[in-house]
């Protein structure tokens, strides 16, 4: 099956993070070997990254090959049940912030998955587990909307549940809120998430969903296998 998603890469990471090992040059390169049209360059932030403006002056010194568009992007985890986004104050010229659940929204800040796991065996409810979850990915879009939820879910897997434990209920109201505030979701190539059912509901909603390897090499740019396993899947479902 052909996806039109996959000529793009809107998450591709750079040495402006500290766990990635290309530059944003590089990355352009890759990019357009790869026959890409469109390759977002993003990068991880917290409330006290300073450097996106020069970020953002690098991005507009680049070279970029005919027929390759360069957007820009940074990522910032949730923070709390509340939806707070761990980001700084920013500069125009990001074009969208990525939404990612890095660790589980907590009510009173971020939780590490062990810190879930051992509540959840003491009693914490997987229902009310998941309604905060799906509540602070929902308060995030509508706190920041016209933005892009980066490897939605894949917190899961890390507390010791999935996407399926989510059901119908809390799955669409997820979707429409992504459609209602002009969310992208991406289908992540690194976490193989959001799965099937989430794609599907993502779009009855009307959703936008785009494709991203969440590279940290600039040759995993544009490269895919669990993406269009997903995409595959999801239309045959």
């Amino acid at each position: 099956m052909s996806h039109a998603a996959l000529r793009g890469d809107h998450h591709v990471h750079s040495t402006f993070s500290d766990d990635a090992v290309s530059t944003l040059a590089e990355n352009v390169a890759a990019a357009a070997a790869a026959g890409l049209s469109t390759v977002r360059l993003v990068d991880h932030v917290r409330q006290s990254t300073t450097w996106v403006p020069e970020y953002l002056a690098a991005v507009r010194e680049l070279s970029v090959p005919d027929g390759l568009e360069v957007l820009t992007g940074v990522e910032a985890k949730i923070l709390d049940a509340a939806g707070t986004l761990d980001i700084p104050a920013l500069p125009a010229g990001i074009d969208r912030i990525l939404i990612a659940d890095h660790q589980f929204p907590g009510v009173d800040g971020p939780l590490g998955p062990t810190a879930v796991r051992e509540r959840i065996a003491d009693g914490w409810a997987t229902d009310d587990v998941l309604d905060q979850l799906v509540a602070a990915l929902i308060a995030s879009m509508q706190w920041h909307p016209g933005n892009q939820l980066a490897h939605c879910f894949s917190i899961l897997p890390k507390i010791g549940l999935s996407e399926d434990d989510l059901g119908d209920e809390r799955t669409d109201a997820w979707a429409r809120a992504a459609a209602a505030t002009d969310t992208l979701v991406e289908v992540n190539e690194k976490w193989g998430c959001p799965g099937i059912r989430s794609l599907a509901a993502l779009r009855r909603s009307g959703a936008r969903i785009v494709a991203s390897t969440d590279s940290h090499v600039a040759t995993d740019v544009g490269r895919y296998s669990r993406v269009l396993e997903l995409l595959d899947a999801e239309g045959e479902a």
